[in-house]
């Protein structure tokens, strides 16, 4: 079975050929970094454009390295929400123009469905039941994976996603964008107990995050050495930010863990890129953790292939030329 995967949720270009269930014959990603990096942030319509240049020039480039044609495929996935309208519209009606002119079925993916599958990938002994943290610039939330397809959302972020924050924080201390990569690279030779920032909720009994907190006692300490007209420690600033957005997010996973008896924890989404993260939760003797390789920490097409495919085995969900985008889409 042949799934080409589609993925333009945001600012990521992403199109993969998937056979049966996890064997990837191949996979491109355009990222827009570099296009978006001096406007600090992503450009909702830029997005789209770039995505509308991209799109069909890696699908055809992809049908060339597997060496088929668009009617060799079996299923087309594509991601149908959430992210941002104008990127999912190009996604999705490029899927629908190619089911029409092939005669191929197309399905729509949940983007955090997708994430969801993205450890997988590589990891054939991880099945369900399983805790998925999906940690990203868009969400922060912990879902309890009985199976799949069916999945009960245990909590999730009051106000920004992780990854939203570190961006937050990066501009704060004017770093470069995206700032989580650049707030994890500066970390490392920082003191993280220099500052005494808050760990948000960690003592709280319920699942749930909060990090604008943290970003506020964040700026008001980069206030004061502004004040004073003293050079900012940046290196110890980084560390002490991410050593208290890591413990939120491992304290969670933790309590998340008792409260359902799962052991099982498969992480994915950009923030599961960052070494501290992934080093806090490989160390922790209560719970195995699946982390998927950086190449598919952020988002991509093999994830939304997997995905697409496992619904359509089963429970054969096809949505045809039906699928539409949802930008607010949320449930699982």
């Amino acid at each position: 079975m042949l799934t080409l995967g589609i993925e333009t949720s945001c600012d990521d270009t992403g199109v993969a050929v998937l056979k049966d269930e996890r064997e990837v014959l191949c996979e491109y990603l355009s990222s827009q970094i570099a296009d978006h990096s001096r406007f600090g942030g992503v450009i909702p319509e830029f997005a789209a454009r770039k995505h509308l240049e991209n799109l069909l020039p890696l699908i055809n480039a992809a049908l060339r390295e597997c060496g088929i044609r668009g009617q060799d495929l079996d299923l087309i996935a594509v991601t149908r929400g959430p992210g941002l309208m104008g990127s999912l519209i190009v996604g999705v009606m490029t899927a629908r123009a190619m089911s029409q002119s092939w005669r191929v079925p197309v399905i729509g993916v949940n983007h955090l469905e997708g994430h969801m599958f993205a450890p997988l990938v590589d990891a054939p002994d991880l099945e369900p039941p399983f805790i998925s943290l999906i940690v990203s610039g868009g969400h922060t939330e912990i879902i309890d994976v009985e199976a799949f397809g069916k999945y009960e959302l245990l909590g999730e972020t009051r106000d920004d996603a992780a990854g939203e924050a570190y961006d937050k924080a990066a501009r704060i201390m004017g770093l470069k964008y995206p700032g989580g990569p650049e707030i994890d690279r500066l970390a490392k030779t920082g003191d993280p107990h220099a500052f005494g920032f808050p760990v948000p909720l960690k003592n709280t009994d319920k699942v749930e995050f909060s990090f604008s907190g943290l970003k506020t006692a964040l700026l008001w300490q980069v206030k004061k050495f502004q004040e004073k007209g003293d050079a900012l420690p940046v290196n110890d600033l980084c560390a002490s930010f991410q050593r208290a957005a890591v413990d939120a997010l491992v304290s969670k996973v933790l309590l998340a863990s008792r409260l359902t008896g799962r052991k099982r924890v498969a992480v994915s989404g950009g923030v599961s890129a960052n070494s501290a993260l992934r080093e806090a939760l490989k160390s922790r003797r209560e719970v195995n953790v699946w982390l998927p390789k950086l190449s598919r920490c952020t988002d991509n097409a093999v994830m939304i292939a997997m995905a697409g495919r496992n619904a359509w085995v089963r429970n054969g969900c096809v949505s045809n030329d039906d699928v539409v985008p949802d930008p607010s889409l949320h449930e699982l």
